[in-house]
């Protein structure tokens, strides 16, 4: 047994990977991951990027795709959809084993839709319907614009990573897209799969850079500690949202809580341990996706040990004294979402030049 292992069986959190490249399925380095306690995976554009263009191993698909006409943007989905269709394979036995509860992959609609409910709609439905295996997650980003899209596609049956969480505020109102999509979803709900990934470290790298500049003793004290705080009042909301007679209707459906996923969990400030948001995160009924150098950190010196509500007066104590030296978290996770929207965009764009550039290479339209 690994601590991975540990974490989860002890901790009750399931412990996924935050990457997915093409070599790693087939050198076996996912399987491996798995085998020592990887129960999940998560991407998104920037991995695809790092992934596409730092790798070899995509170069025969795509020029077969684009020697037979295919437009770059279509190569580029036809080139995720292999990765995600191997790596929901690989983890299909994660899931069936776990009933359901994990061995989920996700990939995310065109960052482009994240302000565009119908596009984001059809783009969910569309992906669901070309890949259409029981562990797949569409990633649809927590906007104002993704809420009604998360409640539609909840809906119609299909399972949901809420992606790019922030506030208390958004997560409170994903909750609720979350359980209205599940009251109009006909049938036994227990097909039906959901997380809410609330991004971490983003948290600490911004609060942190406004501290900084205010320069106080009350405000330095305060650095590193904003991002945990956060999720841990996002954590007791989750065990407010999911109690009571509304939930115990959905529950005796089939329904399952939408679990809180942690995102974002590798440390931006190299004072700050490695395992941070690991260590102080753990929970019941969560998910915490890591890099793998945060996997293997953990792995090596990580503490498994419920410590999500284990001191939410502490938690909500920061909160205060964030605003009590002038730190308006509101308007950085406001600014948060929007920066995390924008940095997908240039991701995927910078990419399918990339891509449009090969082709040219190769005497191809692009």
């Amino acid at each position: 047994m690994t601590k991975l292992d540990d974490l989860y069986r002890d901790g009750g959190q399931s412990p996924w990977l935050d990457n997915l490249r093409r070599d790693w399925i087939a050198d076996g380095t996912l399987a491996d991951w798995v085998a020592r306690g990887v129960r999940g995976l998560t991407s998104n554009p920037s991995i695809f990027q790092k992934a596409i263009e730092g790798q070899a191993v995509y170069d025969e698909q795509f020029e077969l795709l684009v020697t037979a006409g295919t437009p770059v943007e279509d190569a580029y989905w036809e080139l995720v959809i292999r990765d995600i269709t191997d790596a929901l394979a690989l983890l299909r036995p994660v899931h069936d084993d776990s009933d359901g509860l994990d061995g989920y992959v996700s990939v995310e609609v065109a960052p482009s839709l994240a302000r565009d409910t119908a596009g984001t709609v059809r783009a969910a439905r569309e992906l669901g319907d070309r890949i259409d295996a029981p562990n797949l997650y569409v990633k649809i980003p927590g906007t104002a614009e993704g809420l009604p899209a998360i409640r539609e596609t909840i809906a119609s049956g299909r399972s949901v990573n809420v992606t790019l969480l922030f506030s208390l505020a958004r997560y409170d109102e994903v909750i609720e897209a979350y359980l209205a999509g599940l009251e109009a979803c006909e049938g036994p709900l227990d097909g039906v799969s959901s997380v809410a990934s609330f991004f971490v470290s983003r948290v600490d790298a911004a609060v942190d850079a406004e501290l900084d500049q205010l320069g106080t003793p009350e405000a330095l004290a305060l650095r590193g500690r904003a991002a945990v705080a956060n999720a841990q009042l996002a954590y007791e909301l989750f065990g407010r949202r999911f109690s009571g007679p509304r939930w115990e209707a959905l529950a005796a459906r089939g329904a399952r809580v939408q679990r809180p996923l942690w995102a974002s969990t590798s440390t931006k400030d190299p004072t700050y341990p490695p395992t941070l948001y690991v260590d102080t995160l753990i929970a019941p009924d969560t998910v915490n996706t890591m890099p793998e150098a945060t996997l293997a950190a953990f792995e090596a010196d990580g503490t498994v040990a419920r410590t999500a509500d284990a001191d939410l007066a502490g938690a909500r104590a920061v909160l205060d004294g964030l605003a009590a030296v002038g730190v308006d978290l509101d308007a950085v996770t406001d600014r948060l979402e929007d920066e995390g929207v924008a940095s997908f965009e240039t991701a995927f764009d910078d990419l399918l030049t990339s891509l449009r550039t090969k082709a040219d290479e190769l005497g191809r339209p692009s």
